[in-house]
């Protein structure tokens, strides 16, 4: 059964009002595919592959294509093409422009697993004609509707600013989110075992076939030992130098592989926040994980989170990912923190609205005082504070508590 991802659905429709060509784009499988084939918006549709020789030599010429779409899909050229894995096609990004400038009731929806060669073909030939549209792997609230339809809908139910007394099954799925992460295939195996081994394919095809080829091969050793030392530092600070020396890199090139992580979405950085009034001691970035299932194969550890040492960096990289999937286009994501080492773990930025929010992985029984949030959203002007954790919501003394499993709220 193909479950429907409304939310992505959603951002398609929005993107056809003012583009004809819409991309998808992120790591390999998060469900680009099964996006593209659940959306049915248009009655004349035609799924292709770009892996495929043969549809990749359709587009050498422009009257090949029209003449394959006027057969395959309809007469006008109008309605939806869709075309899979699209970065495999030689020049496609101006045939893509000679069809949708030509044929204004056609439509088009690619993916490509995100690589530099995806972003650059994009941004240079269709600038005007395109909105790029993120692909993550499964939201805790998309892993809900996987798993179980109606504890997603009892999920969706709560609200978070009283406390529910029936939500044993969903912080029960948590912690298997927690460990397992949200790449579709993986969250519908059944045991384990299989999760583990879907992960590890996911693992060695991605990340050590795609990302491959972008690295010099007297660096391989080095750069197998920088992904590993990234995954033991989520929700740290990032110290290229230190990194740099550990993994016998250089500096230059431990910089260049980092950025080349953020490119194809295995890893996520996030800036210091400063302002006039307060400037966050350090300049350095944060690192998080795209998918915390990736990051626990890289890292080699599936125990439950509750006898982990890491179990506050994943939280915190778990709600990272919670809030980076709701910001909105202009939206940032930013960390603060101070010389006496007082931190607020995220400050959102939504146009004009911001939001400081503190991660912790403890079951608080009643609300209490966060002294450093309080003082730090006075001084800034920042009316929404959040507590996530494991247990209450409500508020109390200006600061919503909010259960982690409705953090898709904040």
């Amino acid at each position: 059964m193909l479950i429907i991802r409304n939310s992505y659905h959603e951002k398609i429709d929005n993107a056809y009002r003012y583009t004809p060509i819409v991309v998808l784009i992120g790591a390999r499988q998060v469900g680009k595919t099964s996006i593209m084939k659940s959306y049915t918006a248009s009655k004349s549709s035609l799924f292709l592959n770009g892996q495929d020789s043969e549809i990749a030599m359709l587009f050498e010429k422009l009257s090949s294509i029209e003449q394959y779409l006027s057969i395959h899909l309809n007469s006008e050229l109008s309605g939806l093409l869709m075309l899979d894995e699209f970065q495999y096609i030689e020049g496609i990004s101006t045939m893509l422009k000679l069809l949708t400038d030509k044929h204004s009731d056609l439509k088009i929806l690619c993916s490509g697993s995100s690589s530099l060669d995806i972003l650059q073909q994009v941004e240079e030939s269709l600038a005007g004609r395109v909105r790029v549209i993120e692909v993550l792997s499964l939201s805790f609230a998309e892993f809900l509707l996987f798993k179980n339809p109606g504890l997603f809908k009892l999920q969706q139910s709560i609200d978070f600013t009283e406390s529910n007394a029936l939500t044993a099954p969903l912080d029960s799925l948590l912690n298997e989110y927690l460990i397992y992460g949200g790449f579709p295939r993986v969250v519908l195996a059944e045991n384990p075992t299989d999760k583990i081994e879907l992960l590890n394919d996911i693992y060695q095809t991605y990340l050590m076939r795609d990302v491959r080829m972008y690295i010099a091969n007297e660096h391989f050793v080095g750069f197998n030992k920088l992904i590993r030392l990234l995954s033991m530092q989520i929700g740290n600070l990032v110290n290229i130098n230190e990194l740099s020396k550990e993994c016998r890199l250089p500096y230059k090139k431990c910089e260049e592989y980092m950025y080349l992580l953020q490119q194809m979405y295995i890893i996520r950085l996030i800036e210091p926040f400063h302002t006039n009034k307060r400037k966050s001691i350090s300049k350095m970035t944060k690192i998080y994980f795209y998918d915390l299932g990736l990051r626990n194969i890289i890292y080699n550890s599936f125990n439950e989170p509750e006898y982990r040492v890491d179990n506050g960096s994943m939280f915190e990289n778990y709600v990272l990912l919670e809030l980076w999937r709701k910001r909105r286009a202009a939206g940032t994501i930013q960390f603060f923190r101070t010389q006496s080492g007082s931190e607020v773990d995220f400050v959102t930025i939504q146009e004009s609205e911001k939001k400081a929010i503190e991660c912790k992985f403890k079951r608080i029984e009643k609300p209490v005082n966060f002294p450093h949030l309080s003082s730090f959203s006075t001084d800034e002007g920042i009316e929404k504070q959040f507590v996530v954790n494991l247990r209450i919501n409500g508020l109390h003394n200006n600061i919503h508590f909010v259960s982690a499993i409705v953090v898709d709220r904040i």
